[in-house]
């Protein structure tokens, strides 16, 4: 792991999760593979072994360039601008 950049501008505390599940997923009628939550907003996408790939979406389309799994026992970041996990 390591450090970058776009951690420290990330809010303290962490957002709150805006949903328990991907919003997209869930107004397409697909499921989600897995759950990631962005450390900017709090937006809840599933990963890209999904169909939607919302989460990458979601970057795409904000810039928020950290998230972090939103799998119960999970606890790794991953930074979409550095490629890494953080």
């Amino acid at each position: 792991m390591s450090e970058c950049p776009h951690l420290a501008g990330l809010p303290r505390p962490e957002p709150a999760p805006l949903s328990d599940t991907c919003p997209e997923c869930l107004a397409e009628g697909t499921h989600p593979v897995q759950l990631r939550l962005c450390l900017a907003c709090g937006h809840v996408g599933c990963c890209d072994s999904s169909v939607g790939r919302h989460a990458t979406a979601h970057f795409s389309s904000t810039g928020h360039p950290v998230m972090r799994t939103f799998e119960p026992g999970e606890r790794w970041r991953w930074c979409f601008v550095d490629g890494a996990i953080v």
